[in-house]
């Protein structure tokens, strides 16, 4: 270690200008990877010990120096020195303040360029937990206005315009399928995730430690990185999981902006909770979905992270390089974004109050039943193609005389075409075009009753991925 706390300089005859200094130092929020950083260190310690680079004794020492320091810095009690470079630096000058030239042996066998690819392992590895229980909150969330809404009927849309009814507790479950997806999205990607780093060394391997399968083991992987070059300069796993991110995010988004739709006085479907809207500054009677609009603005923050990361991966050679540094940025933005605005969305979701009788009269307006028509065709024997023209011309005609589908009359209908008889009427309701969905996955009661209970049930198992998870071990 250099006179300034640097983990390297002796071939250099100068210090580091002032402005390499500041450009090299790691962000101050990348010190925060201090307790994975001496989990790592802890486990080589003890690979140290098993080959007798250090004695059981002095292993003992360390590791208990490097526990104190992990219990200062999350107290408070320790912070990063101006000279430290990074946080790697930062642990072995403190270590080295206390043990002398004890800790200089550490560095034995390991580089930072290991270190680094496991702390950052090992963080992700961590907040996923918080990030797939924070997800699946979202879904309980919806789930339970799912239920409760279960035979609410309300408009479905495309290109924004009412389509066909649906139960609104359906539109809801399609919502709650796209924040499952992203938390089963987070489990698979740790299945590949879970591999360590430590021993790669520089790039080729250590000769010091050869089992790094047993640092692996304490560090709470599932084995060792295949290759070393590999383990030091891979960063797919962080453009993975901000890719999952971003899914999320963009999925948050989406129900975000419904919500906002819901809350308009355009809409009127729904009423936000006191707790979790916000007033205007100017005008008294505003109540806004500002957790909605917020959700949708970090959706963007965490697609930016992703194309950034992905840009800076671009064309690296084989192996480390510097330009890696960027993947704590955009790991640790990501996972702060998602850990501020789940636990918030959850809440705003869960806290709605829907009118479901406004919903109910929406649903049945603007031709919502002409599906119904063309479908009750196609049955006795017309072709689609037909039906279709046949129902778009009773459209025309409830539209010159200001009236809906089910207002016409059997002589009405028979004008347009003589075998749009007077049993049509009978499916012109919307209770009765909800019900007759009923495929899987479609929106009749009993499909959306299946639905409600197979995801709940999905969801109760998907909490143990997280409880289950080791860490690394003290």
């Amino acid at each position: 270690m250099s006179a300034d706390g640097r983990l390297w300089g002796g071939r250099f005859a100068v210090p580091p200008a002032p402005e390499m200094a500041a450009l090299s130092r790691s962000e101050p929020a990348y010190f925060d990877l201090l307790p994975y950083d001496v989990a790592g260190s802890r486990a080589h310690v003890a690979g140290l010990s098993r080959v007798g680079v250090v004695t059981a004794e002095e292993a003992a020492r360390v590791d208990a120096a490097l526990a104190a320091i992990a219990g200062e810095y999350r107290a408070g009690a320790l912070t990063p020195a101006p000279g430290d470079e990074d946080v790697h630096g930062f642990v072995e000058r403190v270590l080295a303040e206390r043990l002398g030239p004890l800790a200089g042996k550490i560095r034995a066998g390991r580089s930072r360029n290991d270190q680094a690819a496991n702390n950052l392992r090992l963080y992700l590895r961590d907040r996923a937990r918080t990030v797939h229980s924070g997800l699946l909150d979202v879904v309980d969330a919806l789930l339970e206005q799912a239920r409760r809404h279960a035979r609410t009927l309300a408009p479905g849309f495309t290109h924004l315009q009412p389509a066909q009814p649906v139960a609104f507790g359906h539109l809801l479950l399609a919502h709650a399928q796209r924040a499952w997806r992203d938390a089963d999205r987070i489990r698979d990607w740790d299945a590949r995730t879970a591999r360590s780093p430590l021993g790669a060394a520089a790039l080729a391997g250590s000769p010091i430690v050869p089992h790094p399968e047993e640092a692996a083991r304490r560090l709470g992987y599932d084995g060792v990185c295949a290759n070393s070059v590999d383990a030091v300069s891979a960063r797919d796993h962080v453009a993975e999981f901000l890719f999952a991110a971003s899914m999320a995010g963009l999925h948050l988004s989406g129900l975000a902006e419904e919500v906002c739709l819901w809350v308009s006085d355009q809409f009127r479907w729904a009423r936000l909770h006191d707790a979790y809207a916000t007033g205007s500054s100017i005008m008294p009677q505003k109540k806004n979905p500002d957790i909605a609009e917020l959700t949708r603005g970090k959706a963007g923050r965490l697609l930016g992270n992703l194309t950034g990361l992905l840009g800076v991966l671009k064309g690296l050679p084989l192996a480390y390089n510097r330009d890696l540094a960027e993947d704590k940025r955009a790991a640790m933005d990501s996972v702060e974004t998602l850990l501020l605005t789940l636990p918030a969305m959850a809440g705003m979701i869960r806290t709605l109050e829907f009118d479901a009788e406004r919903m109910r009269r929406d649903a049945a307006a603007r031709f919502a039943l002409a599906t119904e028509v063309a479908d009750w065709l196609a049955l006795r024997g017309v072709p689609f193609s037909e039906a279709h023209e046949i129902t778009g011309r009773l459209v025309r005609l409830c539209e010159e005389r200001g009236c809906d589908l089910p207002d016409l009359d059997a002589a009405a209908l028979r004008s347009v075409d003589a075998r749009l008889g007077a049993q049509v009427r009978d499916v012109l309701s919307i209770e009765a075009a909800v019900s007759r969905r009923t495929a899987a996955g479609a929106t009749a009661p009993e499909r959306v009753a299946e639905q409600l209970d197979a995801l709940a049930a999905d969801v109760a198992a998907a909490r143990d991925w997280a409880t289950g998870y080791p860490g690394p071990r003290a």
